[in-house]
């Protein structure tokens, strides 16, 4: 699948093989399961138990799109980019296996908002290597292959180990609790072991050079930037759009698993039904970035809104296993697009030079969206007392993200 691309291409795109094993098993799947039995067993009640896994995922979102501007800067000059990339990386990986040790639900969900910085910070950095290892032109085919070969690797081959180590955990002598913990250290090993060829391969080409204080620096180009941002109308507008429609997208993402719980579904039903996704996801993000050459990205991106505005609705009416399946297919089949192209896109927006400190403005935008969404969720949850109306209420940040997006350019 990868023989027509280059070695940094190759490398680059192992990372989202790496790191999408942490998107369904931590973010998605297991651990939230996982933390809503411990929750609910130490007497939360289940819609409560929901919104402090939301609440959790707003807050150390919080942290780290505050940091992003300035992490941004720090790695446009020179030799920074991998440094910063290596610690954030490390910091989300050893996390994440710490999560194998704890033994109550507020530890767990201290280390899961830690995860969460260390692997939203180590993207930011990686969604700017972009711009270093591929040219414009193929931006769209390496970015929808990066999250088409997460989707076929990362997100399914350690997933199901831990489903077969979760459901079979009695015939082969262990607990199922010990199962789940198991998939934890799975998750994290898989992590560090398939980045290797990211950070042997991959190496900073654009930069710009330090000539004094770096602080002083940092905040000096981050205010000529935003300056830069005005004079460039289709930046700002994608922004504020993107900062809608993936708040959205993350937070289905963030939510489901509890979701389909608060609604009756048994955990191991969720469990495959959410293995639907990453396969499904595979072909449907290279079929995405095909059409993108055809229709344009926009268009595309329009598209995948329409299909989460579609199963927020449906998500509201669910009754029955087998809707929740549909449902998961739907997902699927704009997940993977939605997010590739958005990254794609806005890099052809960008100067090279400076792609970590404008990369570090797009994971502003979007973390701090992934701030509002659960919140949101959370909130209406807790205040109805049905999780329906927390799903149903996202609806709001994809009509207003597509109708921004209805105003950016096509580039």
């Amino acid at each position: 699948m990868l023989k027509n691309f280059t070695k940094e291409e190759k490398s680059w795109i192992m990372y989202d093989w790496a790191n999408s094993a942490y998107s369904v098993i931590i973010t998605v799947a297991v651990l939230p399961i996982f933390y809503k039995s411990m929750a609910t067993g130490s007497g939360l009640a289940p819609n409560v138990a929901d919104s402090y896994w939301g609440y959790a995922t707003s807050a150390a979102t919080l942290i780290i799109a505050l940091l992003a501007p300035f992490l941004g800067t720090l790695g446009d000059y020179k030799n920074f980019k991998m440094r910063l990339f290596r610690f954030f990386f490390l910091t989300g990986a050893i996390s994440t296996a710490l999560l194998s040790f704890t033994g109550s639900w507020q530890l767990l969900l201290a280390l899961y908002m830690i995860t969460i910085i260390g692997f939203s910070g180590a993207n930011i950095f990686y969604d700017a290597f972009l711009v270093d290892v591929a040219t414009e032109e193929r931006m769209d085919k390496v970015s929808t292959y990066g999250f088409a070969m997460g989707y076929i690797g990362g997100s399914t081959i350690p997933y199901i180990i831990s489903i077969i180590l979760i459901i079979f955990s009695s015939s082969i002598g262990i607990t199922r609790t010990t199962a789940v913990r198991a998939s934890f250290l799975l998750t994290s090993f898989w992590w560090i072991a398939f980045s290797i060829p990211m950070i042997r391969n991959i190496r900073q080409v654009y930069s710009v050079e330090r000539s004094g204080n770096i602080i002083r620096e940092s905040a000096g180009r981050l205010s000529s930037t935003l300056k830069l941002m005005r004079c460039n109308r289709n930046l700002p507008l994608f922004l504020i759009a993107y900062f809608f429609y993936i708040d959205g997208v993350n937070t289905i993402m963030h939510m489901a698993a509890v979701f389909g719980d608060s609604i009756g579904l048994i955990s191991t039903t969720l469990m495959l039904a959410l293995l639907v996704i990453p396969v499904v996801s595979f072909p449907f993000t290279i079929l995405y970035g095909r059409l993108a050459r055809r229709f344009g990205s926009r268009t595309l991106i329009l598209t995948g809104i329409a299909v989460y505005l579609l199963v927020c609705v449906l998500a509201f009416r669910m009754t029955s296993e087998m809707e929740f399946w549909i449902l998961a297919v739907l997902v699927a089949t704009s997940q993977g697009g939605i997010q590739a192209l958005s990254r794609s896109f806005y890099g052809r927006l960008i100067p090279k030079e400076n792609s970590n400190e404008y990369f570090g403005f797009y994971n502003v935008f979007g973390k701090f969206a992934a701030i509002m969404g659960p919140a949101l969720y959370g909130l209406f949850s807790q205040i109805t007392g049905q999780s329906r109306f927390g799903i149903l209420s996202i609806t709001i940040l994809f009509i207003i993200g597509a109708f921004v997006l209805l105003n950016v350019k096509e580039v």
